[in-house]
């Protein structure tokens, strides 16, 4: 474990200790309160997950908090916010960590209290949550290479900017992406993957800097949407042409970047069922249902050909 992680858990153990019996339990009319604790907000992914938490929640009688921090790389902010979600004592928690390592004490936390835990988006290293809401991450991955593979004819070199390496969604997209390009079309020179952190600047700045030091660079394959924007950006900043250039998720700047031609595709979650499906799992749990282990939300490929098509239209958010 790096010292970094080790000071954030420290950190986020010492907050719990201090902050323990400190919230009394939040009540509603007794309406059953789900304490939901994103990523982040920079993203209108986000902002579509929580949309379908909240219609689901009004759906079924119930009572969400949704909360994450400013950016996706604020793993010690996320962690205070799932501490005083837990100090809250919810009926259950809905959570997409960030770093499935340092969120280990807080599940712990939950499970001593009793409190289920739903993650969702993003999986926990955990046996904790009692069930995972999201996308398949890596054959998600593995659908992007494929169609990167088609576009560039089994040939070539393309360079990968992932969002994060610490959190499951990051590594499957990536491993998902990669093995499928090993296996299928090993004549496709992959670059060492790049890790932007979800930040859109930097995510720009990687693409240009892969660009310079590859005058020949085929293809290049972004894994959310912050690093999508960023790959579109600095595409359109090196002036360079004839990039077959594929992102991850949605989002108005890269729906417009693929209709302007600066990206070729993308893939897209279903992040409004993702938002419902969380909830009512969480409330299934909470009134003693078995649940399933796993929730595949599902994926789509969309382009220019596509995009209008009402099942693709559906999961498009700007």
């Amino acid at each position: 474990m790096t010292p970094i992680r080790s000071a954030l858990l420290a950190a986020a153990v010492g907050l719990a200790l201090s902050a323990a019996a400190a919230a009394p339990a939040l009540a509603d009319s007794g309406k059953p309160y789900i304490a939901i604790v994103s990523k982040g907000f920079s993203q209108q992914y986000w902002q579509a997950v929580k949309h379908g938490a909240e219609e689901e929640a009004q759906k079924k009688g119930a009572r969400i908090t949704f909360e994450g921090p400013p950016t996706e790389s604020d793993v010690a902010i996320q962690m205070n916010q799932l501490t005083a979600a837990l100090n809250k004592h919810p009926d259950a928690i809905g959570f997409a960590a960030l770093d499935s390592q340092a969120a280990a004490p807080m599940m712990m936390q939950a499970k001593s209290e009793g409190i289920p835990v739903i993650a969702f988006d993003s999986g926990v290293k955990s046996d904790v949550p009692v069930s995972t809401v999201a996308t398949n991450n890596k054959a998600a991955g593995a659908e992007a290479a494929k169609h990167m593979a088609k576009l560039l004819h089994d040939k070539g070199t393309v360079g990968l900017i992932i969002h994060d390496q610490t959190s499951v969604s990051g590594t499957d997209r990536r491993d998902g992406f990669m093995n499928w390009m090993k296996k299928n079309a090993p004549n496709i020179k992959m670059l060492r993957p790049q890790y932007s952190n979800s930040d859109m600047s930097k995510a720009a700045d990687i693409t240009k800097a892969i660009l310079a030091s590859h005058p020949h660079l085929d293809g290049l394959f972004a894994s959310n949407e912050a690093s999508a924007e960023g790959m579109a950006l600095g595409i359109k900043e090196s002036g360079r042409k004839n990039i077959v250039a594929i992102g991850f998720d949605s989002g108005k700047a890269q729906i417009d970047a693929i209709k302007n031609g600066v990206l070729t595709g993308s893939i897209t979650q279903n992040p409004v069922g993702m938002g419902k499906d969380m909830v009512d799992t969480a409330l299934k749990v909470i009134h003693g249902k078995s649940v399933p282990k796993t929730i595949d939300t599902g994926f789509y490929w969309y382009d220019k050909s596509n995009m209008d098509e009402p099942k693709i239209q559906k999961n498009l958010y700007q």
